[in-house]
């Protein structure tokens, strides 16, 4: 290479590093100019962005110092209340106290005054003791010990004596005066009693009518008997039939629903099934008319009609022989009387002698004793407490908690207790027969079942759907089963099982 040649490429190279040099330059200066604008521009939105926070800030200091002046103003409100309030009750405590300060002074100078009558009559006591011991030549101790021993030895017998004759006397007097009493009233109440029996005689117009009471094979007395439950006995006595069944709604059923059809002529099972359905009915309204008529005749008014049917069923129902109804009037009777000569609530002790027995109208039907059944009733039909307590203790299951208890219970030991009132043999006779009632029912098959001929016989009567011939037959083993497993009975008893199919048609 020539040195022209050289010298023009070094001439060459140092411009390009010169022109290259000017054009970074320039490209750094706009850069460079490009940033600081934006340096520049993120300054300025920080400073706007700070001045906003400060400004919010400062609003919510603001808001922060009003806040707390009115909190602080409210504060203060409410200690000037309170100082107001404990100035008052500073200026009360001071007059209290005062008053009490000037209560103290007088009662410090009465406490003086008695100190003062006190001391005066110590030394009068003194005086006295030194004048007894001069006149006796006797110390205190021997004076004091020597008057005491004298009293007690003269006192002590006489005393002794004097409460034993006053005790004696005081029960002569009252037993005598509790005779005179009970004997007053059984005297004002003289009842006769009847004691009813198990059997129902119905008087016929002629023997005749036998025949048709019997019915072609005896299928009506059969069909009375069954919707009935008791036994009919037509037998050689003239013009006269009798019902035998332990249960007196069933006789008097049986009663007018064989005088129905007697008067009407007409004799068949179903002429009879309506009968005893009508039969059923009249019983019900003689149920209630008793009810009424025994809350009338003991003078008890305003009773609810439901109670007073609950009342009316004790006409049917009846304790060794006698008659519930009747015995529960007697006690209301006695229970008023006693309680009028004793000074106690008569219509309380009225009320509560009629009421006494009333569980005893569904004992049967509702678990627990008719005494415990009695209270639900009163309870229920708001008869008032005063009534059950004077009712519920009449049997000693609960303690008497009034006079009218007492009374109460006593009424109903005179009216129960009086000879021929009542028999126990009957009510196990009757109690015996409604186990054995109740024991045939409880088998499923069985629609109704009746014990009759003093219990030696029961006639079954099963749900022809439920069972066959062959059923009933078994049944009939069953029963007498359990029977001589569980029952307690003398002789033996007959099981008969009815089991009837019918087929009705109508021909239009």
């Amino acid at each position: 290479m020539t040195p022209l040649a050289f010298f023009l490429a070094l001439a060459a190279l140092g411009i390009g590093i010169f022109v290259g040099y000017i054009i970074r330059q320039n490209l750094a200066k706009k850069q460079l100019s490009t940033a600081e604008g934006q340096a520049a521009k993120i300054v300025e939105e920080a400073e706007k962005k700070a001045e906003a926070v400060t400004l919010d800030a400062k609003n919510k200091a603001v808001n922060i110092l009003e806040e707390a002046k009115k909190s602080e103003q409210a504060r203060e409100e409410k200690l000037g209340h309170i100082e107001s309030r404990l100035e008052k009750r500073e200026e009360q405590i001071e007059k209290e106290a005062q008053s009490v300060e000037e209560e103290k002074k007088r009662l410090l100078g009465k406490a003086e005054e008695i100190q003062a009558i006190k001391t005066e009559v110590e030394q009068l006591k003194e005086k006295e003791i030194e004048e007894l011991q001069r006149t006796a030549k006797l110390s205190r101790e021997e004076a004091e010990g020597r008057i005491m021993k004298l009293v007690e030895d003269e006192s002590k017998d006489a005393l002794v004596a004097r409460m034993t004759k006053l005790e004696k006397e005081a029960h002569d007097e009252l037993e005598k005066r509790s005779f005179q009493i009970m004997a007053m009233i059984i005297q004002k109440y003289s009842r006769t009693h009847v004691s009813e029996f198990t059997t129902t005689t119905i008087t016929i117009p002629s023997d005749d009518i036998k025949g048709k009471i019997i019915g072609k094979e005896g299928r009506n007395i059969r069909a009375l008997e069954k919707e009935t439950g008791v036994e009919l006995i037509v037998d050689d006595t003239p013009e006269s039939i009798i019902i035998s069944g332990f249960d007196p709604v069933r006789r008097e059923v049986a009663r007018i629903a064989l005088e129905k059809l007697i008067g009407d002529g007409r004799i068949h099972p179903a002429r009879i099934e309506e009968a005893v359905a009508e039969a059923r009915k009249e019983i019900d309204n003689k149920i209630k008319e008793a009810g009424e008529a025994a809350a009338y005749e003991a003078g008890v008014p305003g009773l609810h009609p439901k109670l007073l049917y609950i009342l009316g069923r004790l006409r049917y129902r009846y304790s060794y022989k006698q008659n519930v109804l009747l015995h529960s009037l007697e006690v209301s009777y006695l229970a008023a009387a006693l309680a009028a000569e004793l000074g106690a609530d008569v219509a309380t002790a009225r009320k509560a002698g009629l009421m006494h027995d009333i569980g005893k109208a569904v004992d049967h039907e509702i678990e627990g004793t008719h005494v415990k059944i009695g209270m639900r009733i009163l309870e229920k039909f708001g008869l008032g407490q005063n009534v059950i307590d004077g009712m519920k203790s009449h049997h000693d299951e609960y303690p008497h908690a009034t006079i009218e208890s007492y009374i109460v219970t006593a009424a109903d030991a005179l009216s129960a207790a009086r000879h021929g009132a009542r028999k126990e043999t009957a009510e196990k006779y009757i109690k015996r027969l409604e186990e054995l009632e109740a024991l045939i029912n409880t088998f499923p098959q069985v629609e109704k079942s009746y014990a009759i001929q003093a219990g030696r016989e029961v006639r079954i009567f099963v749900n022809p759907e439920k069972t066959d011939d062959y059923g009933a037959m078994t049944l009939a083993r069953d029963v007498s089963k359990r029977i001589q497993e569980e029952l307690q009975y003398p002789g033996e008893i007959k099981v008969v099982v009815f089991r009837e199919t019918r087929a009705v048609e109508y021909a239009r």
